[in-house]
């Protein structure tokens, strides 16, 4: 695939904005990070050397105690494993994540339910929250919930968007104006109080997943997507390129994504970082208010609703809002920068 000269010309313009482009580097190291989890913050291990055979817990089945020398049939605890073989001094040995600790795992079995400092000495780097979790772990882990939960919303209000604006923006007439109402009317139902509503339909025991949450805050946001497609193809349509095609014999679904489209995708991508940081938002406030993912799921609403319910232990709530803070601010520099490198007017010539 190559682009044309004015997309170079953008791309050059964007990496050329070193907060952008430098933060655009730390937001994909980050969620490269979050999505390789599970060697970086795990309760299993990454490597177990045993009588000369190796193992790869992480990704692979689940191991009893048994298979290790062990006299249960559960799954072995690795970090337990790691200190007997160490005991033994018999040549086998466990290679555990820098943090031994699963997202929804007790670090203190047995021992009362209270926060816990940060401490490097047992791997806790940000503590423990109210009922003996790894804070980091959490915010890990929740951060790739949060990663999916945006990469799904951007593509559902992407798809439904474009496909409504833009057929509201080339047919126009009828199919416009009433198209204009409905999305009017959809845009006054109140979000929160559907989500309540949803919530309380589901049967006994039954809670949000990740999919039917995506799929109840998809469904009223993709409104706000259509006016800016209508308005860029209803601009379009009036150019010469769209009416030679229509002379030469081609179809409203060739005009609108093969000609059209293509000339608004400037406009796609400027908003791409603000409907990422909008997704984030609307998860951890959802979570926050009880009304987002399952428990255990991580997220980071979970933390700062148990962080301001236990100011005592401040580094659950300062955790919670600097990583969020972090992320979002990253995005609006990001998408700063390219709205500033593929503004239109930097790269119009008139003759």
């Amino acid at each position: 695939m190559r682009l044309s000269p004015q997309a170079q010309l953008q791309f050059r313009r964007f990496r050329s904005l070193k907060r952008g482009y430098g933060s655009f580097l730390i937001l994909v190291f980050l969620s490269v990070l979050a999505l390789l989890a599970e060697l970086l913050v795990s309760n299993r291990a990454l490597l177990v050397r045993y009588q000369g055979h190796f193992y790869l817990p992480t990704y692979g089945a689940i191991h009893p105690g048994s298979d290790f020398g062990s006299d249960y049939a559960y799954e072995v605890d690795y970090r337990a494993l790691k200190a007997r073989f160490a005991a033994e001094h018999t040549g086998n040995w466990v290679l555990m994540p820098p943090v031994p600790y699963g997202p929804n795992e007790n670090c203190y079995v047995g021992q009362n339910f209270q926060p816990r400092p940060p401490d490097s000495a047992h791997g806790h780097y940000l503590g423990t929250d109210q009922i003996n979790r790894d804070i980091l772990a959490r915010l890990l882990y929740g951060f790739r919930n949060s990663l999916l939960f945006s990469a799904g919303f951007v593509v559902m209000v992407y798809a439904i968007g474009i496909v409504i604006g833009c057929a509201m923006g080339y047919f126009g007439g009828w199919f416009d104006l009433g198209m204009q109402r409905v999305v009017e009317i959809w845009s006054l139902l109140p979000f929160l109080l559907v989500v309540i509503i949803v919530r309380a339909a589901l049967p006994s025991g039954t809670s949000f997943g990740l999919g039917l949450l995506l799929f109840v805050v998809v469904t009223f946001a993709w409104t706000g997507m259509t006016y800016f497609m209508r308005s860029a193809t209803y601009r379009e349509k009036s150019r010469d390129y769209v009416a030679a095609a229509q002379v030469l014999g081609a179809g409203p679904v060739r005009v609108l994504f093969h000609h059209i489209l293509p000339n608004i995708l400037s406009i796609l991508v400027t908003f791409l970082p603000f409907t990422t940081a909008a997704a984030i938002g609307s998860l951890t406030a959802l979570d926050y208010l009880g009304f987002g993912l399952p428990p255990p799921m991580p997220s980071w609403g979970e933390l700062l609703r148990e962080g301001t319910g236990n100011l005592d232990a401040p580094w659950i709530v300062a955790s919670a809002f600097c990583a969020l803070s972090f992320i979002l601010i990253l995005i609006t520099f990001i998408g700063e920068a390219i709205r500033e490198a593929f503004d239109p007017k930097k790269f119009t010539l008139y003759r």
